[in-house]
């Protein structure tokens, strides 16, 4: 007597949908060599990052315990020289890059949520929400982002928290007009009629079928966000609007602009931070790019 095996659940259904689904998004990002240099730029600033506290030491940052003379230049000792206080500019570096991504991903994070709600609300019920909600959108993308953003920096109290929070309230607009638009397209689909003729509700519509097909624009729209949260944190930073307390590459601008490191041609107080935003936001927007064409081929995006 011959046995057969059960076929699989839905559970393993979806696991299987959802594990086929990233090996072939894995397969076409791989043909993207700007996307690949980008991820492996990411990949190892992360691990710089995460290994901060072994690479640097935890007291990187201690002015009592400066192991260097100040403004010291490039050395076998100090790669990257040392700082006003006498401090080791590659371990300042290396340590900020914890401070500079974590708050560039939790503004972007927070950023594309309330984009992609104003933007999915707004494209589902329409009416005079649609049309409040899109005037708020409106104003807040004539009004300068980074003028919004010092505004709330500096009426708050000078924190991480802060920076996240000032970032991420002012750079939603963009993320909302584009969910929308993908939003109002989702909703002519038969399927929805279907659903709604069903008995499903506003939220049943919301969340089992218009977010899952607006989900890979959010997912392109989070990536292409970050660089530009990288970018205002380092601003806001330079402009000593940030904790004081904290390392990050914004800070380590501000104070050799208060140095005199300008002025006084000591290149390496400012060429190592600055290049460090640089090739962070190029990374970020190499891989936002690959994951726009993979997730939409019509864009064209170049390889």
């Amino acid at each position: 007597m011959t046995t057969t095996s059960a076929a699989p659940g839905p559970r393993a259904l979806a696991r299987q949908r959802r594990r086929a689904s990233a090996l072939r998004f894995w397969r076409q990002y791989r043909t993207h060599r700007a996307g690949l240099f980008g991820l492996g730029a990411l990949v190892l600033c992360a691990v710089l990052a995460l290994a901060a506290p072994l690479l640097a030491g935890p007291d990187v940052a201690s002015v009592t315990g400066a192991p260097g003379r100040p403004l010291e230049s490039p050395s076998a000792r100090f790669p990257f020289g040392t700082d006003q206080f006498g401090r080791n500019l590659l371990g300042l570096v290396i340590w900020g890059a914890r401070v500079s991504l974590l708050v560039g991903l939790l503004a972007a994070v927070l950023s594309v949520a309330i984009g992609t709600l104003i933007g999915v609300t707004a494209g589902h019920f329409r009416g005079w929400y649609a049309t409040v909600m899109m005037r708020v959108t409106d104003w807040f993308l004539v009004m300068p982002t980074l003028v919004l953003a010092i505004a709330l920096a500096t009426v708050m109290s000078r924190s991480l928290t802060t920076i996240v929070v000032a970032i991420g309230v002012t750079t939603w607009p963009t993320t909302a007009r584009l969910v929308r638009a993908q939003t109002l397209a989702v909703e002519t689909r038969p399927y929805i009629e279907r659903a709604r003729a069903l008995g499903g509700g506003h939220w049943h519509i919301m969340s089992r079928h218009v977010l899952p097909n607006v989900m890979p624009l959010v997912l392109a729209q989070t990536t292409l966000i970050i660089s530009s949260a990288i970018l205002a944190e380092a601003t806001l930073a330079f402009l000593g609007l940030g904790d004081p307390t904290v390392v990050s590459w914004g800070g380590l601008l501000q104070d050799a602009r208060e140095a005199g490191a300008v002025s006084a041609g000591d290149w390496w107080y400012l060429v190592p931070p600055g290049v460090a935003i640089a090739v962070v936001a190029l990374a970020f927007t190499l891989c936002g790019r690959a994951v726009e064409s993979v997730l939409n081929p019509r864009l064209g995006v170049a390889r």
